[in-house]
């Protein structure tokens, strides 16, 4: 268990994860409605209508739906094995605690706000050719 967080913490926390993993499945068996998201993505191409570019507008917001599903799913199973290896709530990048108040708003938080705003400027930044 991490130094900082206390047992009735990392339990919080831990269920805090599992409500949000539970409603992404939801929310994902909902909008793919049982099939595959290549099928779902062909499915609103197919869609009747006369408007071609909405389609594969609508196809384009979908497929990236369901990327960012895909991801959350992906940062709270990594969470959720933090917790179980006794690394979780301490910052990926510099290794100091992540304070309580942080994990309770995002429990997959991966860095503190510190690094994880040097992360998002890096990520941010054009590449140079």
């Amino acid at each position: 268990m991490t130094t900082h967080l206390t047992r009735a913490n990392c339990d919080e926390l831990r269920a805090m994860l599992i409500a949000n993993r539970d409603s992404l499945l939801a929310r994902r068996g909902g909008h793919l409605a049982g099939k595959t998201r290549i099928e779902h993505a062909r499915e609103v191409l197919l869609q009747d209508g006369d408007d071609a570019t909405q389609r594969d507008s609508d196809r384009e917001v979908d497929l990236v739906l369901s990327d960012r599903e895909v991801v959350e799913m992906a940062e709270i199973s990594a969470a959720l094995l933090r917790l179980d290896g006794g690394s979780y709530g301490n910052c990926a990048d510099c290794g100091q605690a992540i304070p309580l108040a942080r994990l309770r708003l995002e429990p997959a938080a991966l860095r503190c706000v510190s690094c994880e705003d040097r992360h998002e400027r890096r990520e941010a930044r054009p590449s140079k050719l």
